[in-house]
């Protein structure tokens, strides 16, 4: 909102705006309905990332994306992917691109261009925003952007809706299809999440997150990456229900209506001898018991924002905790030598085409079974 004084005989208006504008705008109007007018219009130009020519910052003054990316590649250690992502994002952006032109607005229109001029997976456009996202969170930490405009995108950002589809239509003439989501884990993100948990400060922000009932959050996420078992088969369990000396898990009823028994891994054994807590029975605090559906969608809601909220603090970007249990999935597929029903007497996926996905994962240990 901008500043208005009156000083003698005319009205004087300080336009500021972080961000956008690349140094406050001083007005001075003789009339003051022509000058709230004025100042009016330009700040409805301003809330949608839009500069006036004759405020903007000249390109050779101002803090081009490209040199600082660069500097921030120079200065940060990043990842092999990321190193080799970031020049083609960049290549696809203007040369030109400011750091005062990175609004929300513009990231919206980035994504939609990624779908409807290029045409991109959403997978793909997950890891083009996800490798500048963390770029920014680094420029955003410098103090050289107030906030990292694409941690602003809403979930699901990346999956195509039907006026995305309507538009590639009109251009390649074929709708582009959806790819089932297959959000895994990308290399360090584990490590982000897991620091985020501990307390660590999350990148270009003053102070960690208030988390309560920091040891149950943790075991939840350990324990949805060495099970694979669903958000609300875990925390509505009991003690009864876990046998440490037979290292299983007893799942009374699961959400295909059938009883499964879960293998408990060496690592999740040592973290549940580690947990001392207990709540009347439970090994998680956020459910009293109550079966009622009401109750169970409002925890899952509650708990699922929860992690929302961490894994964003750890520059994970579009990962929801249902993600989790793909990539427990994927683990048992890579990491173990069992067979595609006994993972799915484990997982509980009931339609064998649910796993088919998985297979190509195990593709490369084929040839080791031959004679």
């Amino acid at each position: 909102m901008a500043t208005k004084r009156k000083r003698g005989n005319s009205w004087h208006y300080i336009v500021k705006r972080a961000g956008v504008l690349p140094k406050p705008v001083y007005l001075s109007f003789d009339v003051e309905k022509e000058g709230d007018e004025y100042v009016a219009r330009l700040e409805a130009l301003l809330d949608r990332g839009i500069v006036p020519e004759e405020f903007a910052q000249p390109k050779s003054e101002a803090k081009l994306l490209r040199s600082r990316v660069a500097e921030y590649q120079s200065r940060q250690a990043v990842s092999v992917d990321d190193a080799k992502l970031l020049p083609v994002v960049l290549s696809r952006l203007p040369i030109g691109i400011t750091l005062a032109e990175l609004t929300f607005h513009w990231a919206t229109e980035w994504v939609t261009s990624m779908k409807r001029v290029q045409n991109l997976s959403p997978s793909t456009i997950r890891h083009h925003v996800g490798a500048l996202s963390r770029a920014l969170d680094w420029l955003a930490a410098q103090g050289d952007l107030p906030t990292n405009p694409l941690r602003l995108l809403p979930r699901g950002y990346s999956t195509y809706t039907d006026d995305d589809a309507a538009a590639v239509v009109a251009i390649e003439g074929a709708r582009k299809e959806d790819q089932e989501r297959d959000r895994r884990l990308e290399e360090g993100e584990e490590e982000r999440i897991r620091a985020i948990l501990d307390g660590a400060k999350p990148a270009g922000r003053q102070r960690a997150l208030e988390l309560h009932n920091k040891e149950s959050l943790q075991l939840l996420f350990d324990m949805a990456l060495e099970t694979a078992m669903r958000m609300r088969e875990m925390y509505t369990l009991t003690f009864e229900q876990i046998d440490i000396k037979r290292r299983t898990i007893f799942l009374d009823k699961t959400k295909n209506g059938s009883k499964r028994q879960v293998p408990i891994s060496s690592v999740l054994l040592a973290k549940l001898q580690a947990y001392d807590g207990n709540y009347d029975g439970r090994p998680f605090p956020w459910w009293d018991g109550d079966l009622s559906k009401d109750v169970l969608k409002k925890v899952t809601s509650r708990l699922s924002r929860q992690y929302d909220r961490i894994f964003q603090a750890a520059g994970c970007v579009d990962l929801n905790f249902h993600d989790l249990r793909h990539e427990a999935t994927s683990r048992l597929f890579e990491r173990t030598t069992l067979s595609d029903l006994e993972i799915a007497k484990i997982t509980g996926h009931k339609d064998a085409r649910m796993l088919a996905r998985y297979a190509n994962l195990r593709g490369s240990n084929l040839a080791e079974r031959l004679w």
